[in-house]
């Protein structure tokens, strides 16, 4: 019985919490979805220096496709979220935000980087 009456118990805060936060999970659900793409974005536009020289240096394109590049990079992020998160077109957002991953792949050379992928592989297996 007593068991039963701790189960009870539990079942019914459970209840009552999701009572009150229901009209807040979804919110804050897409938050922690987008956070990644938000504090991206974020710390581009506060180095932006940094990273436009590092796409100069790296591809040897010049300041103004550089430029155009963390732009774009910049906007694309902070847009997609912005409209995830105000739930308007979030199929195109979601879209745009999966375009954004695909340009930075190649852009930042990381499906070639042996040492991030061996990492990445690292922590997976740790992990499981």
């Amino acid at each position: 019985m007593g068991q039963n009456d701790l189960m009870g118990t539990a079942e019914d805060f459970a209840d009552q919490f999701l009572r009150v936060t229901k009209q807040y999970l979804p919110h804050v659900a897409r938050l922690c979805l987008t956070s990644t793409f938000l504090e991206d974005g974020v710390r581009m536009w506060l180095q932006w220096g940094e990273q436009r020289d590092y796409i100069d240096t790296t591809w040897s394109c010049g300041y103004l496709l550089a430029s155009s590049f963390v732009l774009l990079n910049l906007l694309g992020q902070l847009t997609g979220c912005v409209l995830v998160l105000s739930r308007n077109c979030v199929q195109y957002a979601c879209f745009g935000l999966f375009g954004i991953i695909a340009l930075q792949t190649i852009a930042y050379s990381i499906l070639w980087d042996l040492k991030f992928l061996m990492r990445f592989s690292r922590t997976s297996w740790a992990r499981l």
